[in-house]
């Protein structure tokens, strides 16, 4: 058997290079808030195709470049919140990491042809392979360093494509490499020989996905929910009289007293003092509880044994705090300062803005609100795989979402955040409230439609009957083993075939 010929670049460096910087903000316009959903598959092809036949030194150039160009477009809303440098700083990293995982795949599309030269090797296996690495280096992205950032991965466009369905059988890793897959088959097609014959693979493969039914999501039961969303000065920089956030979400609860509801849901960022140690805001939400008849899912900043933690709180008028849970993963340079020693003297001034030090919480991630169990996440947890996942294990029958949004304006923030919601509500099979601040803030069915949303940046309130479900999706039941599963395939696949090159050259 004759060793295949190495594949030839489509493109020289000069044109793969700007074809990267155009392919960011192409695979951004998929997302929220322009959600034009085919674009990102079309993103995601012109990566591909700038790192055919591409050298290590060009293909970490191209990714690079691309993975800026896409981060840089993505997260602008960051910038609103610290600065330019800090977005620039994460823009930059997760660049890097894009330009590893860049440098992989031009090593496949090299090796994998020479060591397996079939034609099904080139169709089939090689798109795989592709498809793995991309999906491990958005999953190792997602974790490191601090907890990572999961933000931005492929399949987070999809919320509102015919892929959707996919959610509740493969989850999110799984979603993005599916995507990949479809998108690298495709490129192989249109690169070989029998155009016709191999288009075969990649239109099957988009015909399953696209057929594929939605799973039964099997409910039990609602939950009687109002969610007040306060439109208050939230953001860490607004100024603001003492006490008026704790007003404003009050003065937007107070129109719906008296109305029978099983629970009433306030935002991250609802109050100015904790309740555990300030007499009136204790008094504030006992009135609330007492108005409605109902326990008050709240929120504070907490203190405890000298540490600050960022938590949500099951209160209930005469008893107080008969929960809670403190936020497990608080924002590495938002919430907290990682190793501030060794950061601060690269930007003092930046880094002394973040004073108060959230702890990491170890409680349950579960409210009992007479029966129901309810799965509590703040915030960025939504993005949180492991987190998301751990709720329903222990036992969620329904999630609240609680965030504040106000830092980020009127950006795609919310609406990036309002679609990775509805992609959990999919993926577990649970109802979703998504409660903010100031917006976008929406009840969402277990199939991923949105039941009820508030508009932004107003004082208002939703109340609505949640379904509940104690049923197990098949990516719930699997978790994160699909992304172990289709990174180890095409992270394994790499190595043996870039030692089998290496020994036929020897």
């Amino acid at each position: 058997m004759t060793e295949s010929a190495p594949a030839r670049a489509p493109l020289p460096l000069w044109a793969a290079v700007l074809v990267a910087a155009a392919s960011g903000p192409i695979m951004d316009a998929g997302f929220p808030d322009k959600g034009i959903w085919p674009l990102t598959l079309v993103g995601v092809g012109l990566v591909l195709v700038t790192l055919i036949g591409r050298g290590i030194g060009g293909s970490l150039l191209v990714g690079f470049v691309a993975g800026a160009s896409f981060y840089f477009t993505h997260i602008f809303w960051a910038s609103l919140f610290l600065g330019p440098l800090p977005m620039s700083a994460l823009a930059v990293l997760e660049s890097l990491f894009f330009a590893v995982g860049a440098g992989a795949i031009t090593l496949a599309y090299r090796w994998v042809p020479r060591a397996w030269p079939s034609a099904l090797g080139r169709l089939a296996l090689l798109p795989v392979v592709i498809a793995g690495l991309w999906t491990a280096r958005e999953a190792w992205a997602s974790v490191w360093p601090y907890g990572g950032f999961a933000w931005g991965r492929v399949a987070l466009s999809q919320s509102d494509s015919p892929l959707s369905p996919l959610f509740a059988w493969l989850g999110i890793s799984g979603v993005s490499f599916m995507m990949v897959l479809v998108v690298a088959a495709a490129i192989e097609a249109v690169r070989g020989p029998d155009f016709l014959r191999a288009l075969a693979i990649p239109v099957a493969l988009a015909t399953l996905l696209l057929v594929l039914p939605a799973w039964p999501v099997i409910t039990e039961g609602s939950l009687r929910v109002a969610a007040v969303q306060g439109n208050s000065r939230a953001g860490y920089f607004d100024r603001r009289e003492p006490g008026e956030l704790l007003q404003a979400q009050l003065d937007a609860t107070t129109p719906i007293f008296g109305q029978n509801v099983d629970v009433v849901l306030w935002p991250e960022g609802a109050t100015d003092r904790s309740p555990l140690t300030d007499a009136y805001t204790a008094s504030v939400l006992d009135y609330v509880s007492e108005q409605m008849d109902a326990p008050l899912v709240g929120w504070a900043v907490t203190e405890r044994d000298g540490k600050f933690y960022n938590s949500e709180l099951l209160w209930k008028a005469g008893e107080g705090a008969t929960d809670f849970y403190d936020k497990k993963h608080p924002v590495p340079f938002g919430e907290y300062v990682p190793d501030r020693s060794f950061w601060e003297p690269f930007a003092p001034d930046l880094i002394g803005l973040i004073q108060r030090e959230y702890t990491p919480g170890t409680t349950d991630m579960v409210f009992d609100i007479d029966g129901v169990i309810a799965g509590i996440n703040i915030c960025f947890d939504i993005i949180d795989d492991q987190l998301l996942t751990e709720s329903v294990e222990q036992g969620a029958q329904v999630i609240f979402a609680s965030s504040n949004n106000a830092d980020f304006g009127r950006t795609d923030e919310s609406a990036q955040q309002l679609a990775v919601a509805r992609i959990r509500a999919i993926e577990l099979g649970r109802s979703v409230v998504n409660i903010s601040t100031v917006g976008i803030s929406a009840v969402i069915a277990p199939d991923g439609s949105i039941v009820a949303q508030l508009p932004w940046y107003t004082a208002a309130a939703m109340i609505e009957d949640v379904p509940l479900s104690d049923a197990a999706t098949p990516a719930l039941l699997v978790g994160r083993q699909i992304e172990w599963l289709v990174s180890g395939i095409g992270l394994a696949a790499l190595v043996i075939a870039g030692g089998f090159t290496r020994r036929r050259r020897a």
